[in-house]
């Protein structure tokens, strides 16, 4: 054996200890004997093996195993899965081989995570969203694998320098586009913090080296702050016997950068603010009453300021988080947030789901796990959505702030910040939210995309006769919201299908055509839709009537007699077909929330078409560049500048609906508003969002927003307005 052997497994023998000596839960003889089997069952698997880095692999599974015992917090089956999480994908071993060696419940991992590293390395945004889709939802079998998953990707992390530049930039970008936001929602701080700092690291070089030096430029200034800061809180935190101790936090390099481009604001605005923990012992019936005490004290020395305090003691996120912050004018005027847990919540804060498993059940095996699932059941229950979508919406519900808001009995309920009555009415009952009809928020009327603010009091307005429409999908943010109203929406247009095919078997039979295959596939193609369903809902909405079937037959009518008098050497090649007449029924890209209308060109990187998934990109000297989601530069532009994505999508705007603004002018008149509004209402398919009218000395001017399915409605309208008596103008924007 040569030295540097020699060398290796002693290092590799400390790596062990250290394993077994930080592991946060107690381990019983049977533990460290399954830990000590998986060990060397990882040891023989990987003797031949090394990272590109060039060290032994077993150091990897060892990092792993050890993230998931010490940061993570889990117990015996979690560090031996973590330990040959690699085996099966890298040896001739079998799940079959280690259920046998190891018992079901760690075989049920390591297959988990066997399938997960199985998974494409594609690097489009599309399919890194259905294998982020697909492992998520193994958390219906063990949540375990997922907390391994994110404790295998922050070594991977720790690790990356070895790797090509190419390859280091796609893992950090995926890493903030996936892992990081999933480490936030299952409670683990801190390892979100890593897995932030290091994927910046390799995204943005330049702009982390430039803060991580700034930042240890003033290291020491800012460490003799605080100790100032916590000397006079000590004395008197001690003289009222409380057991605590005090530490400082920094900003994370990626929170200070983040900060520095939404807020436009430099290193030192940003990083000018101080922040203290306060870490106090309690019993559980004392939390509260010491938490607040502290408060007290601190307050009494330094004056806070009330807009900023936060308390998630009395209401903790739905992440498990407690603690109560405040901020207050600290020595030289310089605001200090002070951060006041007790020790059960700092373990929790710091290692998320364990630790709240531990304190809730008092032990610390690793069962019951679903009643901690509960949790995610609601991102989950979106299965059948597009993968896409399915991870847009797991960011917005899971990486946003919560809200917290009253039903009109007094029960709290827990959203995330941007939330709408609909998205409350949804989250009450399925039903509830299906039949809201309006909302009054701290007893006053207010729009369904009204935006929700802590504090408010929500009350629905249900309906028998309402029912979801599209629009809704513009304003909630909260996936069971969103999969509900797709779900009424396929069950509406299935009816609506229904209606239309009776009503065109009717016309065809009218117009002497037979309703069959030949003669549906016909209208299909004329009116360049896509489907049987497209064509029967649009009869049965209206957008295509009796004038345009009309024109359809004549036009057929006419092709037959052609056909007819045509000699068989005039048959049309294939190659003769005007193929610029087969077209997608998507016409129409809007923008935003409010589907609006906006200038914008197609990127050349993905060349993006009419029906494509795509997003909008704000750059700074070019508008808006549309991209398709599946465009090699996707997840770079989604990790780096977020606040500079727009949501975009083409719709048909004959089966969607869009926005319209209508301008009109003319002679004041009595009852004038009222007969404009009544006309609009009794317009089919419309729905007025917003009217403002102005009167001057007998002259009016008004403007009126609208949701309308389909332009060709907007100009019907347009005509109507313009024969009422006293409208001199109509203009639409």
């Amino acid at each position: 054996m040569t030295t540097k052997e020699i060398n290796e497994n002693v290092l590799i023998a400390q790596e062990y200890k250290n394993l077994l000596r930080n592991t946060y839960q107690s381990l019983s003889p049977a533990d460290k004997k399954l830990i000590r089997l998986a060990f060397e069952t990882a040891v023989e698997a990987h003797k031949d093996q090394r990272r590109k880095s060039g060290e032994p692999y077993i150091l990897h599974p060892i990092a792993v195993a050890q993230i998931v015992a010490d940061q993570i917090g889990l117990g015996a089956t979690s560090i031996a899965a973590a330990l040959i999480h690699d085996v099966v994908e890298d040896t001739s071993m079998t799940i079959h081989d280690i259920e046998l060696l190891f018992g079901e419940p760690v075989a049920k991992i390591v297959d988990g995570l066997t399938k997960i590293s199985k998974l494409s390395k594609d690097k489009r945004v599309s399919v890194q969203a259905e294998n982020f889709k697909k492992m998520l939802l193994t958390m219906n079998d063990d949540v375990r694998v997922i907390l391994i998953k994110i404790a295998d990707r922050l070594h991977n992390m720790m690790t990356l320098k070895a790797m090509p530049e190419e390859k280091q930039v796609r893992i950090a970008s995926e890493t903030l586009y996936i892992y990081a936001p999933l480490a936030h929602r299952i409670g683990m701080y801190n390892i979100k913090t890593q897995l932030e700092d290091l994927a910046l690291k390799y995204t943005e070089p330049e702009i982390y080296t430039d803060i991580e030096r700034k930042i240890i430029d003033s290291q020491d200034e800012r460490t003799d702050y605080i100790k100032n800061f916590t000397k006079q809180l000590q004395e008197h935190l001690t003289k009222e016997r409380i057991k605590f101790r005090t530490e400082g936090r920094f900003k994370s390099i990626f929170s200070i950068r983040r900060k520095m481009q939404i807020k436009n604001r430099r290193f030192d605005e940003v990083f000018d603010r101080f922040a203290v923990r306060i870490i106090y012992k309690s019993s559980p019936k004392q939390e509260k009453f010491l938490a607040w005490k502290i408060y007290s004290i601190v307050t009494d020395h330094y004056q806070p300021n009330p807009m900023r305090l936060r308390d998630w003691i009395s209401s903790p996120k739905s992440t498990g988080y407690e603690a109560l912050h405040i901020t207050v004018v600290g020595p030289s005027g310089k605001w200090v947030e002070v951060q006041i847990r007790s020790e059960r919540m700092h373990e929790i804060a710091e290692k998320g789901y364990a630790a709240h498993f531990k304190y809730k059940h008092g032990k610390q095996d690793e069962g019951g796990m679903e009643q901690w699932l509960n949790r995610l059941k609601e991102v989950l229950e979106s299965q059948d959505t597009d993968a896409v979508d399915f991870v847009k919406e797991f960011k917005l519900n899971l990486y946003a702030s919560e809200i917290f808001v009253f039903t009109p009995n007094g029960d709290l309920k827990s959203l995330p910040k941007g939330a709408t009555p609909i998205d409350f009415a949804f989250s009450i009952h399925s039903e509830v939210g299906q039949k809201t009809r309006g909302a009054r928020v701290n007893g006053k009327i207010v729009p369904l995309n009204f935006e929700l603010s802590s504090g408010d009091q929500v009350e629905i307005i249900t309906s028998e006769t309402v029912k979801p429409n599209t629009s809704w999908l513009d304003f909630v943010i909260t996936s069971k919201a969103r999969s509900a109203i797709r779900a009424a929406l396929r069950t509406e247009e299935r009816a609506i299908a229904n209606d239309g095919k009776e009503l065109l078997r009717r016309k065809l039979r009218h117009l002497k055509f037979k309703f069959n295959d030949k003669t549906i596939n016909a209208l299909v193609s004329y009116f360049k839709l896509k489907t049987s369903l497209d064509l029967y809902y649009r009869i049965g909405i209206g957008t295509i009537d009796n004038k345009m079937l009309k024109k359809f037959a004549s036009e057929e009518n006419s092709r037959f007699l052609q056909l007819f008098r045509r000699r068989p050497s005039d048959k049309p090649k294939s190659e003769d077909i005007d193929k610029s007449q087969i077209s997608s029924y998507y016409d129409m890209l809007v923008f935003g929330k409010n589907q609006e209308t906006l200038n914008y060109t197609l990127s050349p990187c993905c060349n993006p078409i009419a029906g494509d998934e795509v997003f909008g990109f704000v750059s700074i000297n070019e508008g808006i560049k549309v991209h398709k989601t599946e465009c090699p530069n996707a997840i770079s532009l989604h990790s780096n500048y977020g606040y500079r994505i727009l949501n975009a999508k083409w719709v048909d705007s004959s089966k969607g609906f869009f926005t319209g603004n209508i301008r009109l002018s003319g002679i004041d008149r009595m009852g004038l508003v009222n007969e404009v509004t009544n006309l609009i209402s009794n317009t089919h398919n419309v729905d007025i969002t917003q009217i403002h009218f102005d009167t001057e000395n007998g002259t009016f001017t008004g403007e009126i927003k609208l949701h309308v399915r389909h332009a060709s409605t907007l100009y019907m309208l347009v005509n109507k307005l313009e024969k009422v008596s006293g409208i001199d103008k109509v203009v639409r924007d």
